[in-house]
């Protein structure tokens, strides 16, 4: 192993661990119900055996923690996705009323869809009003009309708002990563991403970073949310462990990470773009963030956190046992990786 430039910085920040469940207290969310679909199915098998509770799966997914809960109750043991998805579709097949949706309406919709009529036209004038507009929209978002979003007056951007501020649109996509990171058998792919203070408290915030295999988390100051700022972070970073420590970054497209041709060109690490409303993809990126909020709430002003302070909340969430580690810590695992380092 080669020696580390920082020792302080390494036996300290790096004495830390990460847990599986967060305690901080959070609003409950009013939500209309909506089915879970295989895609979303497969995303709370992600998130579950990454050891996000319930309430945690259904805000990031969107769901009220209560279907995430029954969602979860449809496997007595291990919550797969796939059986998940038989159990459902079984269990549909007998309740409810027959879908309204005939061959011949089916026609009908889809005919003045073409015309570039709105739902709502269709049912006040071929329908005269025998059924909900809403009903239409449902059938196009469930596939069950063969008219892309793009079809709609409004090209479906009411069903999912984008919110692209303070984002950019290039780099590489998660999907270019190579498929040996999700199987967090390889030692070197981190998660990265920012905490910051509460809106209108100041700038300060936090560079964090998450190593996949040994669920090792760091946390790292910042006067701003800037790219600048952000790449000073991930050099100091770099300077205080091994070079084979690191094989890529992942994190979102925020524009603090705008520096990610620096990180590439200048340290060469390969850097990927987790997809938009994808959190689940940086799952221990994300559930580390959590752990951190229990020792900073979202209303401290992180500009005042001590640096000491800090390095000690880190070191107690890296030194807790955790159970997707077979009880081993964070430090641990990652002191183990660092001895086996060529």
């Amino acid at each position: 192993m080669r020696h580390l430039k920082n020792k302080k910085l390494i036996t300290d920040q790096f004495s830390c661990k990460m847990l599986i469940t967060t305690k901080t207290p959070r609003k409950e969310i009013v939500m209309s119900y909506k089915h879970i679909t295989i895609n979303e199915r497969n995303k709370i098998e992600v998130l579950n055996n990454e050891g996000y509770s319930a309430r945690k799966i259904a805000k990031i997914l969107g769901f009220h923690h209560s279907t995430i809960s029954r969602e979860l109750a449809r496997c007595s043991r291990l919550y797969r996705a796939k059986d998940s998805q038989v159990d459902y579709s079984k269990k549909s097949k007998s309740k409810g009323r027959k879908i309204k949706l005939t061959a011949n309406l089916k026609e009908i919709i889809e005919k003045h869809l073409e015309k570039t009529w709105s739902p709502e036209q269709i049912v006040g004038r071929q329908l005269k009003g025998k059924l909900s507009f809403k009903t239409i929209y449902n059938w196009i978002y469930r596939g069950l009309i063969d008219i892309p979003l793009t079809a709609l007056r409004r090209k479906g951007k009411s069903r999912k708002p984008k919110d692209n501020r303070g984002k950019f649109n290039i780099g590489k996509p998660i999907s270019k990563r190579p498929k040996i990171v999700k199987k967090r058998t390889e030692f070197g792919h981190w998660e990265l991403d920012t905490i910051v203070s509460s809106r209108g408290k100041s700038k300060g915030c936090m560079a964090t970073f998450a190593e996949i295999k040994t669920r090792m988390y760091i946390a790292i100051k910042m006067p701003d949310r800037s790219q600048n700022s952000m790449l000073e972070a991930i050099e100091r970073l770099v300077e205080n462990l091994p070079s084979n420590c690191f094989k890529s970054f992942t994190s979102d497209r925020g524009k603090e990470f705008g520096c990610y041709k620096e990180v590439e060109n200048g340290l060469g690490i390969d850097f990927y773009f987790a997809d938009p409303y994808s959190a689940w993809q940086r799952g221990t990126n994300e559930n580390s963030n959590g752990l951190l909020r229990e020792f900073y709430p979202k209303k401290t002003d992180l500009a005042l956190v001590d640096e000491e302070d800090l390095i000690e909340s880190l070191r107690k969430i890296n030194a807790r046992p955790r159970k997707c580690l077979a009880f081993d810590t964070a430090f641990e695992r990652f002191l183990h990786e660092l001895n086996c380092l060529d």
